[in-house]
């Protein structure tokens, strides 16, 4: 380990932690490239994925963890108790691993409603029977009212990785098709609709679910799957852009291949967000080789959790690290981070 102990990231350019910059900004961006992974170890920027792939003892696992500060608690579609489940089961999937053990940490604040933490504790179990997966190991702590904003999760997980396939971002090729598993913006946007009281034809539901289902069924059918990635904090936008630049490839998409249903539509418009940056807790994207492209929209249909698959782009060489997106009217621009995000406290 080092022995230099200044700040690697640059203060004058971030001299605090902001809520605004949460998960999905250039600033956890950096603070993973030059803080964390340079301290505790890595093994360079073509291992950055949703979690890490070890062997032991011959046995080929997945290993990941996340942290839930959800407002409000509970919305339209999930609640945090669910939100945790599915969002580190997901993790594992997009390892390629079927996920089978998690653990619990939640810290809860004083005063929080009894019955609010039953309410969470069941919607967990629930989640995990859904997703096949058992809750074995857990801790709780209570902190000082006014100190916890009511209840922080705290997940970690452990699956089986059934391929030996590595399915990261420095598998990732020219020549490669992007497909998303579903309409997009929907989590990020059944949270606000709540938090600023808006009220459309229809509710806006979050489309939590767990992934490992299709996921799976894309390996078994013998689909050359290259890289995996939930589509949570920073949602599509900022997934692309992480792995064109973990990749050094260039990955172009078009807008008009995306879902995105008129009711998340029209949110994101009233509140003057592109939904291409809001997160989702049930939506992927799976780059894939050409010739498998078909086949595996035809897998990732059967399997639908609650959108329709598009192929949304490729990848190349023509400018290595950057995401261009084709316009509605047909101008391209280049896709980039947030420098914070732009909902915090979704997930």
């Amino acid at each position: 380990m080092s022995a230099n102990f200044a700040c690697p990231i640059p203060i004058d350019e971030y001299p605090y932690v902001l809520l605004a910059h949460g998960g999905g900004g250039r600033l956890t961006h950096a603070l993973i490239e030059k803080m964390f992974a340079p301290t505790f170890g890595d093994d360079g920027p073509e291992r950055r994925h949703d979690g890490a792939s070890l062997t032991i003892g011959g046995a080929r696992l997945a290993f990941t963890t996340d942290s839930y500060i959800v407002d409000p608690l509970f919305f339209p579609g999930g609640n945090i108790g669910s939100l945790a489940v599915t969002g580190t089961v997901n993790d594992l999937a997009m390892c390629g691993a079927r996920p089978l053990y998690l653990s619990v940490g939640m810290i809860v604040e004083e005063g929080l409603p009894m019955d609010t933490l039953w309410r969470v504790t069941r919607e967990m179990k629930l989640a995990a029977d859904a997703a096949n997966v058992t809750i074995v190991t857990g801790d709780t702590k209570v902190v000082d009212r006014g100190k916890g904003d009511g209840l922080f999760v705290n997940t970690a997980g452990i699956g089986v990785r059934e391929t030996g396939a590595d399915i990261s971002p420095s598998a990732v090729r020219p020549g490669d098709v992007v497909l998303l598993s579903g309409d997009i913006g929907r989590h990020g946007m059944a949270i606000m609709a709540v938090r600023e009281g808006l009220e459309f034809e229809t509710t806006i539901e979050s489309d939590c679910a767990p992934l490992a289902d299709v996921v799976l069924a894309l390996l078994n059918a013998g689909i050359d799957v290259h890289c995996l990635r939930d589509l949570t904090r920073g949602g599509l936008s900022s997934a692309l852009v992480e792995i064109a630049e973990s990749a050094d490839v260039h990955i172009g998409v078009r807008e008009a291949g995306i879902p995105v249903l008129e009711d998340v539509r029209g949110a994101c418009e009233i509140l003057g967000l592109d939904p291409m940056y809001v997160a989702n807790e049930g939506r992927f994207i799976a780059f894939v080789r050409h010739d498998d492209a078909a086949a595996a929209l035809d897998i990732m249909s059967r399997h639908s959790v609650g959108g329709s698959p598009a192929r949304i782009g490729e990848v190349t060489d023509r400018h290595r690290g950057l995401v261009t997106v084709v316009g509605q009217i047909g101008a391209e621009r280049v896709l980039d981070m947030l420098s914070g995000e732009q909902l915090p406290r979704i997930c």
